[in-house]
Formats: structure tokens, sequence, C-alpha cells
């Protein structure tokens, strides 16, 4: 068996391993889906009126328009906790020292666990679309193409955010710890443009909102779904998602290969 079929093998074993953890403890996804969603119906059913107001629209329905996008990658770094906590307890349970005996491919491990946590990840932001849906959010001037880019952004951040926290997981030395890392994917949306237009916010901070990694994609998706003028931030998410993606991919790797004491 050559050396691609023999990865392709193993990985596709490590992913189904990894999606029936999932499916026999669903209560992890779940939790995590809390957050976003309650946000979600706080800050359109509480806050809805007023934060309307102040991005000047003239509804609850302009403001549902302006969030989802936000809470839409909030999902995705919501989610991903769960993929840091999951790697942690493969790493300090023993099952990885069993797995580096075995004669599998040494890549598969994590392959698995990534592609395992972008499908959850992808659900997850279904299912929170779905609730926006009924909730009133609406993207009627969005073809086709705008619509499959703006998945590809989505699934771009999703592999992105994943690798990150399978770095932090690898590296955290039990489960708490790997939740307590990870909690920076969920904060950085709050401080984004998520909730709130860059330019009502402090001179001094409006930089750091805006050229973080959350701000340009969700940006990007508002342009894609809503019309918005997308700029600079395009580029920006693509490199972001890029620069993430990899150093996640290189941290973990090293984390793998590093001899177990």
């Amino acid at each position: 068996m050559s050396t691609l079929s023999l990865a392709v093998r193993d990985s596709t074993t490590m992913l189904r391993r990894n999606l029936l953890h999932a499916r026999r403890y669903p209560s992890l996804t779940l939790n995590l889906l809390l957050t976003p969603v309650m946000l979600l119906l706080l800050f359109v059913y509480i806050f809805g009126d007023t934060m309307s107001a102040g991005i000047g629209g003239g509804d609850r329905s302009d403001y549902i328009a302006y969030l989802v996008p936000g809470v839409l990658l909030m999902t995705i770094g919501s989610t991903t906790i769960g993929t840091a906590v999951s790697v942690s307890n493969d790493m300090t349970e023993g099952i990885i020292a069993r797995f580096r005996t075995m004669a599998i491919h040494r890549g598969s491990v994590l392959i698995g666990h990534v592609i395992g946590s972008v499908l959850q990840a992808i659900i997850s932001v279904v299912l929170v679309g779905l609730i926006a849906l009924a909730m009133g959010f609406r993207s009627t001037d969005a073809t086709a193409l705008e619509w499959l880019a703006a998945f590809g952004v989505l699934a771009f951040f999703t592999l992105a955010l994943t690798w990150i926290a399978v770095g932090m997981g690898m590296g955290s030395p039990n489960a708490e710890a790997a939740s307590n890392s990870a909690m920076p994917l969920i904060l950085l949306p709050l401080i984004s443009s998520a909730f709130v237009p860059i330019d009502a916010m402090p001179g001094w901070f409006q930089p750091i909102a805006e050229y973080q990694p959350f701000t340009p994609a969700i940006e990007t998706l508002r342009g894609l779904l809503l019309g918005t003028e997308i700029g600079h931030n395009g580029w920006l998410a693509l490199v972001w998602c890029l620069a993430l993606t990899v150093l996640g991919y290189r941290w973990s790797q090293a984390q793998f290969n590093r001899d177990p004491k």
C-alpha cells in the first residue's frame, strides 16, 4: 500500500473515531453553541432597537443583518474550544502514546481531529444560521457566487482556528487548561466589529479591533451577504486565515513529533 493510500485510510479511521466521540458526547458541542445563540437572542430582542439606531438603521431587522456575520464567526471560535479539549484529553489519557506504537500514519491522528472538528463547526454554523433566519435575517441581494464565496470564507476561517485549537490542546496539561487557553477564540469577536462599527469605538482602540483576525472576516462576510463595502478586508481575511493555518499546523506538528517524556 502506498504512503498516500495509508494516510487516507488511517485519516478516515481517525475521522470516524472523532465523529463517534462527538455523537456519543454531544453535551460539549451543545454547551459551546449556547454562547453565540444566547448573544444572538440577547442583542436582537433586548438591544436590537437601540443598537439599530446606533448603526443608522430603522428597526431591529437592520441590526440582525449587521449582527449575524459576527455571530457566525463567533460560533466557529466557540466550537473550536471543544477541539482543544478533545485533543488535550487524547494527549493526557495515553491514547496518543498508544497510537505512536501502532503501524499507522503519524499525521492521520491530527488530520482526523482537524477534519472532524471542521465538520462539527460547519454544522454548528448552519444551525446558528437557521436560528438567525427564523429570527428574520435575510440576504436577498447576494448571488449564488457570493453565497459560495461566503461559505468558503467560513470554511477557511474554521480550518485556521481549528489548527490553532489543536496546538493549544496539545500544549495544555489537562482539559481545563486547554479550555482556558482557547478562550480568546470567543473573546476576540467581542472586541471586533461584530456588535458595533469600528468608528464607534475609542480612537486608541480602533486599530486593535480593525486588524485582529475576526474583523476582516466579519466585514468580508457582510460585503458578500449584505452588499456593503469590503475594501481591504477581503485580502486581510485571507492573509489571517493562511497565517493562522500555517502557524497552527507547524505548532501542532512540532508538539506531536516531540519525543514523549
